[in-house]
């Protein structure tokens, strides 16, 4: 394995370790019945119930159960051993039926050649890949003929803003692979200095790959706002939607893709 994929797979294990009792996840909300989706995922997946569902990069599995809840037949991949630990814990207590996956999406051979009727991937995911083309040839690999694939993932202009957001810090173009030492989940919580790795990736990027993966476009969104406090240069502007406080409204924060795999 990549040293770096490595090294982000020894953070993601911590990083589940912590994050399924932070805040942000709300785990006790979420046992109770509560959906983890948002907004946009709902309306642009549609109706799931009877549809097989293959959730990639799912973290311990929230979104994953959630679209069961909804009636889909899921399955959940994950880099991290812990994350699917917890992920496969959780579905049991909750008696959920689902399944989980570890596996690096860029080597996913569990599945063989299974195929779903819908692919979903969502905020944060894109970064931590260091080959998009891989990833595109997965989702694709394993769609069914007229089959959805859906993402909604963080705008790559955020990465162009300086640490308070007021100013332009880095290139919205593709670089070297970008390493951080972390000393905290994003959900909170610390624990010991650990390196990890992230890739910039542009929207150009992403729909290039996915033609070329032989799906279709079918829509391509961009939003004012993002669904969570992840930032500290956030500030909320309407319940569960979170702006640029020095520049409300005038940067996007996510964007989705839906794409078709042709029959």
């Amino acid at each position: 394995m990549d040293e770096r994929i490595a090294a982000n797979r020894r953070v993601w294990d911590e990083w589940a370790r912590i994050n399924q009792d932070s805040a942000l996840y709300d785990a006790a909300a979420f046992k109770a019945g509560q959906s983890s989706l948002r907004p946009i995922e709902l309306e642009e997946v549609g109706p799931v119930a009877g549809k097989s569902l293959l959730h990639l990069q799912c973290h311990f599995g929230q979104d994953t159960l959630s679209w069961a809840r909804m009636g889909a037949k899921v399955t959940g991949v994950d880099l991290s051993p812990e994350a699917i630990s917890r992920a496969r814990a959780l579905a049991a207590e909750l008696k959920i039926d689902a399944r989980f996956i570890c596996s690096d999406v860029l080597a996913l051979t569990a599945l063989g050649d299974e195929q779903f009727d819908i692919v979903f991937v969502s905020y944060g995911a894109l970064i931590w890949l260091p080959d998009l083309d891989r990833w595109a040839e997965t989702v694709a690999r394993h769609l069914k003929p007229g089959g959805m694939f859906h993402l909604v993932e963080f705008h790559p202009a955020i990465g162009m803003l300086d640490e308070p957001a007021t100013g332009i810090g880095g290139s919205y173009f593709r670089g070297d692979a970008l390493s951080f030492e972390t000393t905290s989940s994003y959900a909170g919580g610390a624990h010991a200095p650990m390196t990890s790795y992230e890739w910039q990736f542009t929207i150009a990027d992403v729909v290039t790959v996915l033609l070329k993966a032989g799906l279709t476009l079918r829509s391509l969104r961009e939003f004012p706002y993002c669904v969570h406090q992840c930032w500290p240069f956030l500030t909320e502007s309407a319940p569960g939607q979170y702006v640029v406080k020095h520049h409300p409204g005038k940067l996007p924060l996510l964007f989705s893709i839906a794409a078709r795999k042709p029959l």
